[in-house]
């Protein structure tokens, strides 16, 4: 095999391979040959068959089998020989093959970037942390009780107000016409709430049962179903039932309901939950403070052709929040240029970051092990109470879900490991400043955030942001 190299262009390489036609002629000579052995030909013995006969039945097959092989082998050599990382799979085209001559081939790829991680002594971040107030325990022990509390038939004659429950029947339409999924029967609706439409239960305040109302609402313009999205739509609304909510006595009994000795045990209980909420806010706006430094501090050029395949990705999800009306204003009133713009930049910084903390993981032989998985696995299962023996069942059954917690799990690792070597100031701030994020976050990933108090809401965007390193190396990322 001889190598000469064509191109060399910062990460860009570029070779022509050859290959002797004595080396390939005698690569499908010992193909036939092993063939041989078990072929059978009509008048021959398995096995008898003249290479003469052989060759001239199977000699185009065997070539096209063995340039493939030749191909590969050689390829992986030339790696091998040079120390080279591609980024992904290298690109081939066969260049000269014809029979009696040299073959010839040309491999081309992006290398990976040299990169010296050395020490993280000289970043300094600061790590927030929230106390936990007496008033966060006395909201989030006033929350638990109202969702225990059971509700009651009102027996008077009076007007449903912000907290009662209605039970309804409605039909909406639009235009006229019925839509899919906009009709229900007792349906328990809490005044206030915010579970439907909104406006729909603002004009049910006030109505008695046995009211029929036309409620007049507009659906918000990023709704879900498509075809509903910003249009007018009234509901025939009927009120069957009007129930209200009997007060529960938040005290000793009330916290052994809840598998509590005490509201004292209960309180702790629920400080250390809220803490413990706290902490992973602090840590996710840690993370956020190192990735940003880690970004400042290194430079080096990265594969574009990794690049191209996250930015694909990023953008696929923006087009399918999209096409499923998920965008928020905001994102609707950039134009698409503007937004790729924005997304090409976030794809740089996720692949920039996956190799620096790939490449430090690699220098620190840090390593995913067993039990790694296994406590994933149980934060997994303790997601979905009563069904944690479902979840467990789930990852037994599907290794290709197991394996998919390795990579995060390798980043925090590596994470925990460089925020062991950097110095750390620790200062207390308020629940508001722990839970702000001031970055942008990809449309797409936005969209895919469910309801929830903003705060939370954004610690998860926050998550969903960073990019995630990959115990194997980009080599063998083909879809990166």
């Amino acid at each position: 095999m001889k190598v000469t190299e064509l191109k060399a262009e910062g990460l860009k390489k570029q070779y022509k391979v050859l290959v002797e036609a004595k080396e390939f002629e005698n690569k499908v000579d010992a193909k036939i040959s092993e063939i041989a052995k078990t072929v059978k030909l009509p008048g021959f013995r398995a096995g008898k068959a003249p290479l003469s006969m052989l060759k001239q039945k199977y000699a185009p097959a065997v070539k096209g089998e063995v340039l493939e092989d030749l191909v590969r082998q050689s390829a992986d050599d030339l790696i091998k020989e040079k120390n080279l990382r591609p980024a992904m799979m290298p690109d081939i085209k066969i260049t000269a093959f014809k029979d009696g001559e040299d073959v010839e081939f040309e491999v081309s790829f992006e290398n990976l970037p040299e990169i010296k991680a050395g020490s993280f002594d000289k970043i300094e971040l600061d790590k927030y942390m929230a106390e936990v107030a007496k008033e966060e325990v006395d909201k989030a022990l006033n929350y638990i009780a109202q969702t225990r509390r059971e509700r009651t038939k009102v027996s008077e004659s009076r007007a449903a107000k912000k907290g009662d429950t209605t039970v309804i029947d409605f039909v909406g339409s639009v235009d006229g016409v019925e839509f899919h999924g906009g009709k229900g029967n007792n349906y328990p609706l809490e005044l206030g709430s915010g579970s439907f439409i909104p406006g729909f239960e603002d004009q049910l305040i006030g109505k008695n049962v046995g009211d029929k109302v036309d409620v007049k609402v507009k659906f918000p313009e990023n709704y879900h179903a498509k075809d509903l999205a910003g249009k007018d739509a009234v509901f025939a609304v009927e009120i069957k039932e009007l129930l209200e909510p009997k007060e529960v006595k938040i005290d000793d009994e009330f916290a052994k309901s809840l598998g509590e000795e005490s509201l004292e045990k209960l309180r702790e209980a629920i400080s250390g939950r809220i803490k413990s909420d706290y902490e992973q806010a602090s840590k996710m706006k840690l993370k956020k403070a190192l990735l940003d430094a880690l970004d400042k501090e290194y430079n080096f050029e990265v594969p574009q052709g990794l690049v191209d395949a996250e930015f694909k990705s990023i953008f696929s999800q923006y087009e399918q929040a999209k096409k499923n009306n998920q965008l928020d204003a905001e994102d609707l009133a950039k134009s698409e240029d503007a937004l790729k713009e924005e997304y090409k930049s976030i794809a740089v910084r996720r692949v920039k970051l996956g190799l620096l903390l790939s490449e430090v993981g690699k220098e620190a032989k840090i390593t995913v092990e067993p039990d790694d998985v296994n406590k994933a696995i149980m934060a997994e299962a303790r997601k979905f109470p009563g069904q944690e023996k479902a979840v467990f069942d789930f990852y037994l059954k599907n290794k290709q879900a197991v394996e998919s917690l390795k990579a995060p799990i390798f980043e925090e690792k590596i994470v925990d490991y460089i925020l062991s070597k950097v110095k750390l100031n620790e200062k207390t701030v308020s629940v508001e400043e722990l839970y702000k994020f001031d970055d942008e976050v990809p449309a797409a990933k936005k969209a895919k955030a469910a309801p929830k108090k903003e705060a939370k809401a954004k610690k998860e965007e926050k998550a969903e942001a960073e990019p995630k390193a990959k115990k194997e190396s980009a080599t063998k990322k083909k879809s990166a």
